[in-house]
């Protein structure tokens, strides 16, 4: 013989979590205190060093070239470095940390070294690359190499 289920209704997923909004700010600054914890505990200050972060950015492709929108506020074209190979192309530098007053309560934004490295499927004329900083988006230009066109070849009977 079956037994009927029993149901509980307004469990804590139907009427939501009990905690105020102060309380759940509170939990965000733990989780991010025991990650830079666990981050420094876990690896050598080199090896953190050493670690760099991605800023946001987006490759466009046209017929004639490449183009690289890559957000960087905040940080000067001294700091910036671009590299453009055969099939790659390399944005790095560092963003150092403000000065700011008072204690430091919690970091939203990267700081230190990133790097931004995208492969390109053909060939690039490297010494034709232009780049330029405008409003914090840094823009790389990379020209294609004048591929063969492909054309239609009449077959002699």
């Amino acid at each position: 013989m079956n037994l009927p289920a029993r149901h509980r209704s307004g469990g804590m997923w139907e009427r939501g979590f009990p905690w105020s909004e102060p309380i759940a700010a509170e939990f965000g600054d733990l989780f991010d205190r025991m990650n830079r914890f666990l981050e420094t505990a876990a690896f050598p200050a080199s090896l953190c060093e050493a670690a760099a972060w991605a800023p946001p950015a987006d490759l466009h492709e046209t017929d004639e070239a490449y183009r690289v929108e890559c957000e960087l506020p905040g940080i000067g074209r001294e700091d910036i470095d671009v590299e453009v190979g055969e099939h790659e192309v390399s944005i790095s530098g560092e963003l150092r940390e403000c000065e700011g007053q008072g204690v430091l309560r919690r970091r939203g934004r990267p700081t230190g070294k990133f790097e931004y490295r995208a492969l390109l499927p053909v060939e690039v004329r490297s010494e034709e690359v232009t780049a330029s900083l405008t409003d914090g988006v840094l823009t790389v230009t990379i020209p294609k190499a004048r591929a063969a066109k492909p054309r239609h070849i009449e077959i002699q009977g």
